[in-house]
């Protein structure tokens, strides 16, 4: 299970074509590709992901989920028998967006990866110390909307997975200056 973060920098590389580089407005013209630093802080703190998996029959599936970003992995979980499961029972492929829903301001983040299912008793701990440390009362709490998901991690009631970055993309919006950043793993 992949635990450590990379032990280089991804290569970030700017695509003009879909940036406000090639674009005649003010501040178009010094548009660069977003460091790696500020990806990794965004999936570090957002709280809401979408994942997308593809159904046996070549139809995607996407649904939303908590993710904690640990060590250059992004770890999410879901019950054995969802639809999610058994997508990635039959493809391991999968992406998890995430970022703003405003046309003028924000960075939306898309990692592209191989979900991993993650066994190991003491990796499972470190996942759940990370679910712990970024969400807080929502697991800690008994009032918490996922209370429990610790315990559910080591029974096996729900799978947790593992998904090391491919490819990931940032997609920034800075009053009306648009940047497309690929980062290659």
């Amino acid at each position: 299970m992949p635990t450590q973060e990379p032990v280089h920098e991804p290569t970030a590389e700017l695509d003009a074509r879909y940036s406000s580089a090639l674009q005649a407005r003010p501040g178009a013209g010094d548009v660069t590709a977003t460091g790696w630093s500020e990806g990794r802080r965004r999936l570090e703190t957002a709280e809401i992901f979408w994942l997308s998996t593809v159904r046996p029959d070549g139809r995607l599936h996407v649904t939303p989920v908590i993710a904690a970003w640990h060590d250059g992995v992004l770890y999410f979980s879901t019950g054995p028998g969802e639809q999610k499961a058994r997508n990635l029972a039959h493809d391991a492929h999968c992406a998890l967006t995430t970022g703003t829903n405003a046309l003028t301001e924000g960075l939306d983040l898309v990692v592209e990866g191989t979900a991993e299912a993650v066994t190991d008793p003491e990796a499972l701990e470190r996942v759940i110390g990370a679910y712990e440390a970024k969400y807080g009362p929502h697991i800690t709490s008994p009032e918490g909307t996922f209370h429990g998901i610790g315990d559910a991690f080591r029974k096996g009631q729900a799978t947790v997975y593992a998904v090391r970055p491919d490819t990931a993309y940032g997609f920034g919006r800075d009053n009306g200056v648009f940047t497309h950043t690929r980062w290659s793993f």
